[in-house]
């Protein structure tokens, strides 16, 4: 390995400037040491969600590399058992909904969204074949979904808002990706699931045998996706933390400047083709920098998270998931969003 070089004396860095400038040279002194022994390891709980492309592109391109990162994304089929690896410390951190994060903080869990990723904007949705029009029409019938999940939540969510309840349907534990071949089968009227898996569903029967009944798009911010990590990760690592929102904005802009193949890249993880990849990401809305702050600011909007936060503690202590609801700021740490768009 080819040497540093050598700090310059106290007398010459006094004639440039003083302690301000031996300071500063030793910060970067540190800096390229921290560089010379190699990039911080850490893993991220995540699902194959279309909203989390950024991600996907900052792994391939490895986007991680100029802030001293190698972030493996290590995949769950079944995202109600990432705060449980979160808690228990075998991965670092991870993407979860922030319904789940209210359910974790309200029991005592100090799990905190420290970046929002996008809202489902009907990715997540209920859907049924042709005998059922409405969800009123659930009711006694068979519904496939997976519990304390972003599904478990759409779900409850849709029945409450048409005066049913959990006790109104025979609910069926299943994950998203058993969803389709249950329907397929004829075994499930009805399932709740997210993509890739929802437009899989969509393509049966040429398009005809199955429609969307209720989606994502009936309720604007209630499905968001965010960054979580445990507030001990947070005080301990908060320059990986920062690295990491920073390499999956570079994700984000490459996905803009280059459509194309962030749409091979993203497929290639995801199983579906470029062309399916673009008609998915009709159903999400990745929050740019600039709008991220909203989601921390005090609004009924189901889009802030005190305004969503609401919704989603009631509803999750209606179901008896929860005890008490948590204080909304008790679920976030804004640090990171704010110094970023402060530059």
């Amino acid at each position: 390995m080819r040497a540093l070089n050598p700090v310059p004396s106290l007398v010459s860095a006094s004639k440039r400037g003083g302690l301000k400038t031996l300071l500063g040279l030793c910060a970067t002194l540190a800096t390229a040491s921290a560089f010379a022994a190699g990039p911080t390891p850490l893993k991220i709980g995540t699902v194959v969600w279309i909203g989390y492309g950024p991600f996907y592109v900052a792994e391939a391109l490895d986007l991680y590399k100029k802030y001293n990162l190698k972030v493996s994304l290590q995949v769950f089929t079944d995202p109600a058992l990432i705060p449980a690896a979160i808690a228990s410390g075998a991965i670092d951190g991870g993407h979860l909904t922030y319904d789940q994060v209210v359910g974790q903080v309200a029991e005592g869990k100090m799990q905190k969204v420290v970046m929002p990723i996008d809202y489902s904007n009907g990715g997540d949705a209920i859907v049924a074949d042709a005998s059922i029009k409405t969800v009123k029409d659930f009711k006694g019938k068979k519904i496939g979904f997976n519990p304390l999940s972003p599904s478990d939540f759409l779900l409850s969510y849709a029945l409450k808002t048409n005066g049913l309840t959990d006790k109104d349907i025979n609910a069926v534990s299943m994950t998203p990706e058993a969803v389709p071949a249950a329907m397929a089968s004829g075994q499930m009227p009805i399932g709740v699931t997210y993509e890739p898996s929802l437009s899989q569903i969509l393509s049966q029967g040429g398009g005809k045998k199955f429609k969307v009944v209720f989606s994502s798009k009936n309720a604007p911010g209630l499905i968001a996706d965010v960054m979580v990590f445990d507030e001990k990760v947070i005080k301990a690592k908060p320059t990986e933390i920062s690295g990491i929102i920073k390499a999956y904005l570079d994700g984000m802009a490459y996905m803009k400047a280059k459509p194309d193949e962030a749409a091979k890249i993203i497929g290639k993880f995801m199983g579906v083709t470029p062309k399916e990849v673009k008609e998915q990401l009709s159903g999400v809305y990745n929050i740019p920098l600039a709008e991220m702050p909203k989601a921390f600011v005090k609004a009924k909007e189901t889009t802030s998270y005190y305004g969503s936060g609401e919704v989603i503690g009631e509803l999750l202590k209606a179901k008896g998931q929860i005890k008490t609801i948590p204080a909304t700021e008790s679920t976030f740490d804004a640090q990171f969003v704010t110094a970023l768009t402060k530059k």
